[in-house]
């Protein structure tokens, strides 16, 4: 059970802070059940967000209390070679961000009278009068650089045990989704719970209407560089292709000539998942939110990760060699091959069962009340 001082602890519906990271939709995406967990226990929660991540929770949560707060706003190279650097030049601007969190937090806790906050990836979102939740599954972060490894671990370690306790959204078992990112050698300092999967949707029996999804997400530019390279190659395809593009704050998609090809700006939650299961084959990102939905959904699908995120590289060729998913790299995708290869490759199984969020939630809640 977690401890700490807690500003408002005499008020019996804890109210609850949940502030995911910006850095594209899928921190945003993993909290919606997290949300859904926190009211169904009896939580009053606001979400601080901005931007396509406050649009995107606001469709789910029109009755909630939002606080708009910006996240690190992070720049993101066009270039593979250059992605890694690009992020580490912004290192400054990135803590100078964490240090206003801080401030911010202290103040929106006398403000809107806070018990908790649930932090997705943002580092600065603790602090000692409630208790503070930090949830990642990146506790490794592969940046390429064997020392940078070392490096960028300590510094995200020393954030992480500034709060009460760390959840990790995957299995604590060896068959797990993440391999050595959520399973390191060393874990922080604070209890650390493997909560298992975070995902919006639940899977149900479907008739399939579509040969194809492809599901366009993460952060600029290199979002709009493989939607790109999609929309290109949909002009002639004979297959049934629906595109999302994973831009909430859009009203109006491109158009295409081709009367097989139906693209769509966005989704709810229940239409998106209704969508997924009625695709045959998924071609997304292998961003970690993404993965969770489709093992979930028990979706095949072919992942192309973005170029030079070190994280998504890694769980593409992790999950490809398992074969639970085709991987295929941007610069050699090419949808006609991928389309031909996808019946006769060999997708293994992985057990989507065993979520422990609700049990974290239940005692997360009842640690708010403990002196």
């Amino acid at each position: 059970m977690i401890k700490g001082k807690n500003f408002n602890s005499l008020q019996h519906m804890p109210r609850v802070l949940v502030a995911p990271l910006d850095w594209g939709l899928g921190h945003a995406t993993r909290c919606i059940p997290i949300i859904l967990t926190l009211l169904n226990n009896g939580c009053i929660v606001i979400i601080a967000a901005y931007g396509p991540t406050k649009d995107l929770l606001q469709k789910e949560f029109p009755a909630l209390e939002f606080v708009d707060y910006r996240g690190y706003e992070m720049q993101y190279s066009r270039h593979k070679e250059w992605f890694m650097v690009k992020l580490f030049l912004q290192f400054p601007k990135l803590f100078s961000r964490v240090r206003a969190e801080k401030r911010w937090l202290k103040m929106a806790i006398e403000k809107y009278k806070l018990d908790a906050v649930i932090s997705d990836n943002r580092l600065g979102m603790s602090n000692k009068k409630i208790t503070s939740i930090y949830i990642t599954h990146q506790l490794f972060i592969k940046t390429g650089n064997s020392f940078l490894n070392r490096l960028a671990q300590k510094i995200h370690y020393h954030y992480i045990n500034k709060y009460n306790a760390c959840w990790v959204p995957d299995w604590a078992v060896d068959e797990n989704l993440a391999g050595e990112l959520s399973h390191p050698v060393k874990l922080p300092a604070i209890p650390v719970t493997f909560i298992g999967p975070l995902s919006r949707f639940e899977k149900a029996e479907m008739q399939l209407k579509f040969d194809c999804c492809c599901i366009i997400s993460g952060p600029e530019p290199q979002r709009s560089i493989f939607e790109n390279i999609i929309l290109k190659q949909v002009h002639e395809c004979n297959y049934k292709v629906v595109i999302v593009r994973g831009l909430p704050q859009q009203t109006t998609p491109p158009q295409i000539k081709n009367p097989l090809v139906t693209i769509i700006n966005h989704l709810p939650m229940a239409e998106m998942s209704r969508l997924i299961q009625q695709s045959k084959l998924i071609i997304s990102r292998s961003g970690y939110s993404t993965i969770m939905d489709l093992v979930t959904l028990q979706k095949k699908a072919v992942l192309v990760p973005t170029p030079g995120q070190t994280e998504q590289e890694y769980l593409a060729k992790y999950l490809g060699n398992k074969k639970i998913f085709m991987a295929v790299n941007q610069n050699n995708f090419c949808l006609a091959d991928v389309l031909k290869q996808f019946d006769t490759f060999s997708f293994s199984t992985i057990d989507s069962t065993g979520n422990d969020l609700n049990d974290a939630i239940k005692n997360f809640v009842a640690g708010i009340f403990v002196d």
